[in-house]
Order: C-alpha cells, then structure tokens, then sequence
C-alpha cells in the first residue's frame, strides 16, 4: 500500500465517541490511524445525529471526536461536507510559510454537516490541537 506524496489524500471517517479507551480490538483499522484529544472551537459534534452541530450556551472549546484518518489516491473533496481547518493552536495565528498557509495551519478534515458549509465558515469552526492559556 504505496501512495506517492504528491497524490496523497485523505478521508475522514469522525467515530462516534471521543475517548480512546472505548475502541475496541476489532475498530482498529488496517489502515490509516485513529487520531484522538483534538478540540473543536466556533462549534461543536452531535454524536446523535453524526454532524457539526451549534455550541452550546457557554461553552468555548468541545472535545472533538476520534476521527479516521484513511489515506487515499487522488482524493477529492465533496462540497456538501464542511472542510474544517485544523490548527495547532487556539490562537489560529502564525507566519506564512512558503506554500502561503500559515504555520499553525495543520490540513483541512471534512465533516458532515446538515448546513450549508459556508455558516460554519462564518463561525470560524475549527479543529484544534491544543488550547492556550
């Protein structure tokens, strides 16, 4: 299983829980990895209905859910899901680096959402690596 860098994707399969002591034996995948204790700003995860969901009153961060990371070939976006940034940080600030995005700036995960991708957008919905104090 040979993908060569410069056609590298990846698909994101978001579980549905976010605490790693719940995967069991048989959800670990052949491939790609589980990647766990992100967190989400601007919204958060509706585990009932598997989308991108409104925060709740009061509440800033949300703990993000296990996502899959399965690497593909060429893959292509679909524009009905909501390409969430992932940041390493909560600040969202950085230089440019030579490719123009930001050094905070990890990659973009697609997520189902049951709105239009542009609303979330417009909330600044983001993945987050850590917070800041």
């Amino acid at each position: 299983n040979k993908i060569a860098v410069d056609v590298l994707g990846f698909e994101f399969l978001v579980c549905d829980f976010d605490n790693p002591e719940e995967v069991q034996e048989d959800e670990i995948p052949d491939t790609g990895c589980l990647i766990y204790g992100m967190f989400i700003d601007g919204a958060r995860w509706n585990y009932e209905k598997q989308v991108l969901d409104d925060q709740e009153p009061g509440v800033t961060y949300g703990h993000a859910p296990i996502i899959h990371f399965v690497p593909c070939q060429n893959y292509s976006p679909d524009p009905g899901m909501y390409s969430c940034p992932l940041y390493k940080t909560s600040i969202r600030a950085g230089t440019l680096s030579t490719t123009g995005h930001s050094t905070n700036f990890v990659l973009m995960i697609e997520v189902e959402t049951d709105r239009a991708p542009s609303y979330w957008v417009l909330k600044g919905a983001a993945f987050l690596t850590m917070l800041n104090d």
